[in-house]
């Protein structure tokens, strides 16, 4: 459940950046890098805040 709030979080967020740089007319190439940028951050964020820790630690 956790993991799908920041997957949805992330999608928002992403959708919202992408319209704003549609507003400033930022070039297409640099819009797609970001949104992959962010993409992965939100990815990456989600894992490292749900993973289960190993319990042998």
């Amino acid at each position: 459940m956790s993991f799908a709030l920041y997957a949805v979080g992330t999608l928002i967020l992403i959708i919202g950046v992408l319209y704003i740089c549609h507003l400033v007319h930022l070039p297409q190439h640099w819009t797609i890098a970001l949104a992959i940028l962010l993409f992965g951050g939100g990815l990456m964020g989600a894992v490292s805040s749900t993973r289960q820790r190993d319990k042998s630690e």
